[in-house]
C-alpha cells in the first residue's frame, strides 16, 4: 500500500445496524449547545492546537466533557523521505515507487535548504500520544480554561486486531460518558482530529455507545475519490480503525481534508496581524507557525522560504461544522467501505452518513480571530 505495510486482512466485526430513524435523527444538523468530547493528536502538527484553542474559546457553543490524546508516529514517513533523499543523492529517482515518490518534493526542498532528514527526530505511537497529552495541557494552561482534570491519555499503540481493542483511559472515558445517560438524551459529539484508535476501541469494547454518540472526523478525500486514501495522515496512522468507522454503523459526519478542509489556509501576514498580538495563546500559535512547525521541517520548507506560502489549519473544520453547520455545507449519503488498498468501495449494506462538500473559509477565520481578540481583552 504505497510503501507502508498494511495490517493483515481482517474481517470487520459485524454489529447489528442501528434503527434508521435513530440514525437519521443523529445525523441532523446540530443546534444549541453541543455536548463535546475532543479526540486529538495535538502534537502532530500545528492545526490541532489552533482547533483546540478555538474550541476552548467557544464554550458558549460547546459543553466540553473531555479532551483525549490520540497516538501518532512519524517513523514510517521519515523512512520514505530518507529513501527519496538518498535517491536524489545518487540521481536514481526511478527506483522509487509508491509512497516514497510522494516525498520527492520534500526531499528536494530538504536538499536545497540543507536539511538532512536523518537528523530529524522521529516519534513512535506511545511517545506521540504522550506528547499530544502534554500539548493538550499546555493549550489549556495558556488559555486559563482550567480543564486539566478532563484531559486524559489515550491509546499508546494502534489497532492490530479487532479482537484486541486498545483499553485506555480515553476509551473508557468515552464509554462512561456515553452510557451515563439514556439513549433518548441528546448525543455526545466526538470531534476526531487525529486517528481513530480511541474511538474504535471504545465502540469495540462497548458497541451500545453507537446509539449515544456522533463521530465527526476529518481525513482524506471525498467518497467520490476513486484512488487510494493512503496519503491521509489521520487515516494511515490506524487503517483498521478507519475501516471500522465506515463499516460499524455509528452516526458519522465525514469532513474530507482534501478539496474541503485544505481550503482553511492562513498566511504569515495574517498570523502576524490577527493571531500573534492576542495573549499568550496567540503568541504560542504564532511560534508554532514559525519557529516550531515540525511538519514544515519534515516537508523541507525553511522559514526563509515562507515567502508567498500559506499553511493549512485542517482541523478547524470539525469545530466549524459543530458551531455553524452552514459554514461547512454537507449532505446525507450512503456510507462506503474502505478496502485494503484504502480505496472506497460500494457498501452492499449501506447506512446513512453525512459528508461535507464545501467550506466558508473567511467566516470561520473571522470567528476564530474575533474570539482570540476578545480573550485578550480587545474588541476585535
Amino acid at each position: 500500500m504505497d510503501g507502508f505495510p498494511m495490517q493483515p486482512l481482517q474481517p470487520i466485526p459485524h454489529l447489528p445496524p442501528l434503527d434508521d430513524d435513530l440514525l437519521n435523527e443523529r445525523l441532523q444538523l446540530p443546534s444549541g449547545k453541543v455536548r463535546l468530547i475532543i479526540d486529538t493528536d495535538a502534537h502532530n502538527q500545528i492545526d490541532d492546537q489552533f482547533a483546540l484553542a478555538w474550541a476552548l474559546l467557544a464554550q458558549d457553543r460547546f459543553s466540553i466533557l473531555g479532551i483525549l490524546a490520540e497516538p501518532y508516529e512519524t517513523v514510517r514517513q521519515m523512512q520514505e523521505t530518507i529513501a527519496a533523499y538518498d535517491a536524489l543523492q545518487v540521481d536514481d529517482q526511478d527506483r522509487l515507487y509508491g509512497r516514497a515518490r510522494r516525498y520527492l518534493p520534500a526531499a528536494r526542498r530538504m536538499w536545497a535548504n540543507g536539511i538532512n532528514p536523518r537528523e530529524i527526530p522521529t516519534v513512535d505511537p506511545a511517545t506521540g500520544m504522550e506528547l499530544s497529552y502534554q500539548e493538550i495541557l499546555k493549550v489549556d494552561d495558556l488559555l486559563g480554561t482550567d480543564l486539566a482534570d478532563r484531559c486524559l491519555p489515550g491509546s499508546a499503540r494502534f489497532l492490530t486486531s479487532y479482537d484486541e481493542p486498545v483499553d485506555s483511559p480515553a476509551a473508557r472515558f468515552i464509554i462512561d460518558q456515553a452510557m451515563a445517560g439514556s439513549p433518548q438524551d441528546e448525543p455526545i459529539y466526538i470531534a476526531a482530529i487525529g486517528c481513530l484508535t480511541n474511538i474504535a476501541s471504545a465502540i469495540l469494547l462497548e458497541p451500545r455507545i453507537r446509539e449515544r454518540i456522533v463521530v465527526t472526523w476529518t481525513a482524506s478525500f471525498p467518497t467520490f475519490w476513486d484512488g487510494s486514501n493512503a496519503s491521509s495522515f489521520n487515516l494511515i496512522m490506524d487503517p483498521l480503525a478507519a475501516k471500522f468507522l465506515f463499516a460499524c454503523g455509528v452516526p458519522h459526519v465525514y469532513l474530507p481534508g482534501y478539496y474541503v478542509g485544505e481550503m482553511l489556509t492562513i498566511s504569515l501576514p495574517e498570523m502576524e496581524r490577527w493571531v500573534a498580538p492576542y495573549g499568550r495563546i496567540g503568541a504560542y500559535l504564532h511560534e508554532l507557525y514559525t519557529e516550531k512547525n515540525l511538519l514544515r521541517t519534515m516537508f523541507g520548507i525553511a522559514m526563509a522560504d515562507m515567502f508567498g506560502r500559506s499553511w493549512v489549519v485542517w482541523d478547524l473544520i470539525n469545530f466549524a461544522w459543530l458551531m455553524r453547520p452552514d459554514w461547512v455545507p454537507s449532505r446525507l449519503r450512503p456510507s462506503p467501505l474502505l478496502d485494503d488498498a484504502l480505496c472506497y468501495q460500494v457498501n452492499p449494506n449501506p447506512h446513512p452518513m453525512r459528508e461535507a462538500y464545501g467550506i466558508h473559509r473567511d467566516a470561520i477565520y473571522r470567528d476564530f480571530f474575533h474570539r482570540l481578540a476578545l480573550h485578550a481583552g480587545v474588541d476585535g
